[in-house]
């Protein structure tokens, strides 16, 4: 299999911790709770205790950039094994600044959580949304939450035509690199995930996943050291509807 580049940390902050909370919040139908199902079986499989919450669309098929149409998934993970999706989140990847909101209505978000947010909107065509977004970036930091504006959809247009089919393998790439993921298990967990679709579909999200990881490498100046516990007996690492399923039978 084709080697990943090779992270170097040696220049980066190392903040040690026990445990965090992701969220990855989209639109319906942008893949982040893919990539959150992604990140959290990956932790699982190094050895992290993990607990996942799906994120779900108020309504039914809501319009984009709306409060109501956040989907996504909320990934605990931790040293020790995890037995439920805690309270407040540390770290947030937004595809756009709307669906952040209903989390922050439903008091999931701290002060000093940090927001990952696609920055696109700040250059809309539509003044508007231009507005909108600057407005929520403004709010965002007055509520004490440290945002950080990511170009993800003009660093996935260098690999693919429609950034909405490869946004959510690149903000695995940025957390990978934040967490110190194993990448030769999420390319994987990819090639499994996308077999039926070809060897060139999978190689362009190997290369989404490492352009993820590359800029997070080039613009962020810390990473998260959460220890993996190292287990003498077999582990299964399985979801809730997949268990429930084996019991059943």
């Amino acid at each position: 299999m084709e080697q990943l580049t090779q992270p170097d940390y040696q220049t980066k902050k190392k903040i040690a911790i026990r445990e965090h909370i992701v969220e990855i919040a989209s639109d319906s139908g942008e893949g982040a709770q893919t990539a959150g199902q992604i990140f959290g079986i990956i932790s699982a499989k190094m050895g992290n205790g993990v607990w996942t919450v799906e994120l779900i669309p108020a309504e039914i098929e809501p319009p984009p950039r709306s409060r109501a149409g956040v989907s996504g998934n909320r990934i605990r993970l931790g040293e020790k094994y995890m037995t439920n999706a805690g309270d407040l989140a540390d770290v947030v990847i937004g595809f756009n600044e709307q669906v952040l909101y209903s989390r922050i209505d439903m008091q999931a978000y701290r002060p000093g959580t940090q927001i990952f947010l696609e920055s696109k909107w700040s250059m809309d065509p539509d003044p508007s949304i231009r507005e909108a977004y600057a407005e929520a970036v403004a709010d965002f930091k007055k509520r004490g939450y440290e945002v950080f504006e990511v170009p993800m959809e003009s660093e996935c247009l260098k690999s693919v035509v429609d950034a909405r089919r490869g946004k959510n393998v690149w903000v695995l790439g940025l957390l990978s690199m934040l967490y110190q993921r194993d990448m030769e298990l999420i390319k994987l967990e990819i090639r499994n995930k996308l077999a039926k679709k070809g060897e060139k579909v999978i190689q362009t999200n190997y290369e989404l996943l490492q352009s993820g990881f590359d800029w997070a490498m080039e613009n962020l100046d810390f990473y998260y050291d959460l220890p993996c516990a190292k287990r003498s007996e077999a582990q299964v690492v399985m979801n809730g509807n997949q268990a429930l399923a084996l019991g059943a039978m």
